[in-house]
């Protein structure tokens, strides 16, 4: 028997226990004649104790001990003179009577610790290590939890978990596929599903009416912190619904995480209009764990011979309350920042409401302080408040711009607090968004998103005023989920897919699988995918979702610890009918 009890369930209770550990070295001490030894195993860490009095050729055998050495001891459980409190084992201590070295190991690359000095590419290569320091482990005890109670709320609401195929048919829409060879096909492929989106919709017209499913989705698209090729969605659709039933299912479910997970009770989330989300936030997945909400003042800022408000479409900003002691090092810093390339902005105008009460902007020239009162009178402001200003010939570019300013001052301000939750959702999206490189519309979301009733005969005369019987979760300024009630008749299919560009062969040869079956009797139905990474990474407070992944790539979509992607060899190149050029 390798092991009586694990390292982290030995308390006061167990004392006098003849008990075998096993598990791998943190550390070693001595002191005097006696050795401690820290074992470590996936639930927690107990002290041992050598004593020269009692064994020194067991004692001299410990001190020979390196990190992550792999050992079994029997002994007996004694009360530790020294208790460290901040461990459930810390009042106790093995006193060993045998010990065994089950394997040696090397001295690890970096510290196996909470705190280490491993940077991230050194713990990619070896993530197997990584794996062992708890803030990693944590992480994945969190996404086990998560999905055991997704499953658990699922199945009790009659959903059913379907599998759904990993070779598919590949699109062109949306990102790009990765694509997979096939050696019974000479020069044909199969794709990796980027969702499984149509699957899902013939499930509904096959009769089942509730399906989910925790699956791997795959795009070959550029990486960032919440991106990876590999990911996995809860994946959901329903049948014989409309949208406020997915609305109400699926709020259910987070709330439902939220309660059970993380001990955290809330009332109906809010619902916000894409257009009011642009419109306030620049962003269709606002923050609102705080305000600063944008606010207009075109009028206000134009006809008064500064040439920056003058040419602009849209004058547009923020009050930063409690700022207005900025210095211009600070405010310098902020006009870099969203003049950085990714930003784009071209400078930044600051408005100081001061604490006796006087206004004093940076473009004292061009306003007097009767104007710059009705700034302040628009944006609110108090004495010690800060307005931002943005302006520019293309609003939509510069809300997204006043967007960064405004997360990057949430930031400084400490108002991003990863242990508040702000949920909501954004409703109304548009049903097609313009494509100026291919110059022609694409679905916002999917060519299977259904247009508000109200709005279909506007596809003809207005197709970038039709809105969307779509929907996203957004937490805290990331989009969990996003979904839509789908198209079920094949002449609105047709029709939508004319829309975006398809002939009526390339739509029936993509997509003819689909439209067949919608002649077989589709009943109405729409769903959602929630990024389960995304949706981890949120409830433990990190930025990047790597943290949550057992075995992530890194940002050029490498394993840098298996060496992946990598060639193959010839052999397998001709099998698959692979030409490869000299």
């Amino acid at each position: 028997m390798h092991r009586t009890h694990t390292c982290g369930e030995l308390t006061i209770a167990d004392l006098g226990k003849e008990v075998t550990l096993s598990g791998w070295v943190q550390k070693s001490r001595d002191l005097g004649g006696m050795t401690f030894i820290d074992v470590r195993d996936r639930y927690g860490i107990t002290q041992l104790v050598f004593n020269a009095d009692d064994n020194e050729e067991l004692r001299t055998k410990a001190r020979e001990l390196g990190r992550e050495y792999v050992i079994k001891v029997n002994g007996t459980v004694i009360e530790r003179s020294s208790k460290n409190l901040k461990i459930p084992t810390g009042e106790i201590e093995i006193k060993v009577a045998d010990l065994e070295i089950l394997n040696v190991a090397k001295l690890p690359p970096f510290m196996i610790e909470d705190e280490t000095d491993g940077g991230d590419d050194l713990r990619m290569k070896y993530r197997y290590l990584d794996l062992r320091r708890n803030p990693v482990r944590n992480n994945l005890i969190l996404r086990h939890k998560m999905a055991q109670e997704i499953r658990k709320y699922l199945d009790s609401k009659g959903f059913l978990e379907v599998e759904t195929p990993v070779l598919i048919k590949s699109t062109p829409e949306g990102a790009r596929d990765f694509v997979v060879p096939s050696r019974m096909n000479p020069g044909e492929f199969y794709a990796l599903p980027q969702s499984p989106q149509t699957f899902k919709q013939l499930l509904m017209v096959s009769g089942f009416d509730r399906y989910f499913q925790i699956v791997k989705c795959f795009r070959d698209e550029d990486l960032r912190a919440d991106r990876q090729p590999e990911f996995t969605q809860i994946d959901c659709e329903m049948a014989f619904i409309e949208q406020e039933d997915i609305l109400n299912i699926f709020e259910g479910l987070t709330r439902h995480m939220f309660k059970n997970v993380k001990g955290l009770e809330f009332e109906d989330f809010p619902r916000m209009t894409y257009d009011t989300a642009m419109k306030l936030y620049g962003s269709d997945k606002p923050d609102t764990r705080f305000g600063m909400q944008f606010v207009e003042i075109t009028a206000l800022g134009q006809g008064k011979g500064f040439p920056v408000f003058d040419n602009a479409q849209l004058v547009v900003g923020i009050n930063a309350l409690g700022c207005a002691s900025y210095t211009r090092k600070q405010l310098d810093e902020l006009t870099d920042f969203v003049k950085r390339p990714q930003i784009g902005a071209t400078g930044m105008i600051y408005m100081r409401h001061n604490e006796d009460g006087s206004l004093k902007s940076s473009v004292d020239k061009f306003f007097n302080e009767e104007e710059l009162q009705k700034w302040a009178d628009a944006f609110n402001t108090k004495p010690g408040d800060l307005v931002l200003i943005l302006a520019g010939a293309q609003p939509d570019k510069v809300r997204k711009q006043l967007n960064e300013l405004r997360l990057e001052i949430g930031n400084r301000l400490g108002l991003r607090d990863k242990n508040k939750f702000s949920p909501l959702w954004v409703v109304d999206f548009p049903l097609l968004e313009w494509d100026e490189e291919t110059n022609r519309y694409h679905a916002m979301h999917h060519p299977f998103t259904s247009p508000k009733p109200e709005d279909i005969a506007k596809l003809d005369s207005d197709p970038g005023a039709v809105r969307a019987n779509a929907y996203d979760l957004v937490i805290n300024g990331t989009e969990i989920g996003g979904g839509s009630i789908r198209i079920h008749d094949k002449q609105l299919q047709s029709l939508m897919f004319k829309h975006l560009g398809f002939t009526p062969e390339e739509a029936q040869r993509q997509f003819g699988f689909l439209m067949e079956a919608f002649e077989y009797g589709a009943p109405p139905h729409g769903g959602i995918a929630f990024g389960f990474d995304r949706l981890v990474s949120v409830f433990a407070g990190l930025d990047s979702i790597r943290d949550v992944i057992a075995f992530p790539k890194n940002n050029s979509g490498r394993d840098v610890m298996i060496d992946a992607p990598a060639t193959i060899d010839e052999k397998q190149k001709v099998e698959l009918s692979i030409k490869t050029t000299v």
